[in-house]
């Protein structure tokens, strides 16, 4: 067993460790099980659920780019109702904290959906993905609005009786003025950040390689814009972060963790390495052994520019 702590908290819930399996790119969970012990991870998010279910986005959905990849997934899925009754009864059977994100096209559907998980068991904390569509507003994202964004989110906690993170896109100009709408409206931790909008064409055809045209970067390439963003966030207000974008090492989660973030999320590196998470866990254990430290939280917010 190794001899440093783990252990962190993100608001009232604690983790065995810092690693969240991120929404979009880990399934139901039910999909890595097979591969190792989940219940060794801290802990990880669903595909986003929306009320009803969703096939997503026609082809093409993804391009590969440098250091990273661009999807344009939809946000397909099973609906809520098939998720309560096929997926989370066994999921309930792993030791871990089951984070459920969640989808709407519309302020009504968020709520609908928060309404049908309220009081199930088995359920850590809703991720509310506010970087969606919002049909009302021509399509225009939910999150890139701080009035729209406070709204949606006290909408959702009266209707919820689970702690709430909120998901910010970093395609705004002030990512901490979101937050704070957000916080506002009862976010009790902020998941910084969702892709990065992005395009990729095809010289033979001269079109887009995205049937949408745009999608999100996600991987290595936005490292530094995660970064940066949770540190812009930390810095200016006290509520928990939990960091992603780009984390691949055990290194990398303890340069989020010095910007600011409690937790993480590994995203894409999943799909580089099945085993990322538990590869990473090792990692970590290592490099805090190599920095002499016995326990990860004195990482938190660790870095000079918050002395």
């Amino acid at each position: 067993m190794s001899a440093v702590d783990l252990s962190v908290s993100v608001g009232d819930l604690k983790f065995k460790n810092p690693l969240i399996g991120a929404s979009g790119t880990f399934g139901y969970g039910l999909e890595f099980a097979s591969l190792y012990d989940l219940s060794q991870i801290g802990g990880f998010v669903t595909k986003g659920l929306s009320l009803r279910p969703r096939e997503g986005n026609p082809p093409h959905r993804i391009a590969e780019s440098s250091s990273g990849m661009i999807n344009s997934i939809g946000l397909n899925n099973i609906g809520v109702e098939v998720f309560l009754r096929e997926k989370l009864p066994q999921l309930t059977q792993i030791d871990t904290h089951i984070i459920v994100n969640v989808y709407g096209q519309d302020p009504e559907d968020f709520v609908a959906v928060a309404r049908e998980l309220k009081g199930v068991k088995g359920i850590s904390a809703l991720e509310v993905n506010v970087s969606c569509p919002n049909v009302d507003k021509g399509g225009l994202d939910l999150g890139t609005e701080p009035i729209q964004v406070q709204k949606l989110l006290e909408r959702i906690s009266k209707a919820c009786d689970k702690p709430l993170w909120a998901k910010l896109t970093p395609n705004v100009t002030s990512i901490v003025e979101i937050a704070q709408a957000a916080a506002d409206g009862g976010a009790q931790a902020l998941s910084l950040i969702n892709s990065v909008k992005a395009t990729a064409v095809d010289l033979r055809s001269k079109s887009p390689i995205l049937s949408r045209v745009y999608g999100g970067l996600s991987g290595p390439a936005i490292k530094p814009i995660a970064l940066a963003k949770v540190l812009e966030v930390a810095m200016k207000m006290e509520i928990p972060i939990v960091g992603m974008g780009g984390i691949s090492t055990g290194e990398d989660v303890l340069e989020f963790l010095l910007c600011g973030a409690h937790a993480v999320q590994i995203g894409t590196q999943n799909f580089v390495r099945s085993d990322a998470m538990w590869t990473i866990k090792k990692e970590l254990e290592l490099g805090l052994e190599r920095f002499g430290s016995d326990t990860i939280g004195s990482w938190v917010r660790g870095l000079s520019v918050f002395s």
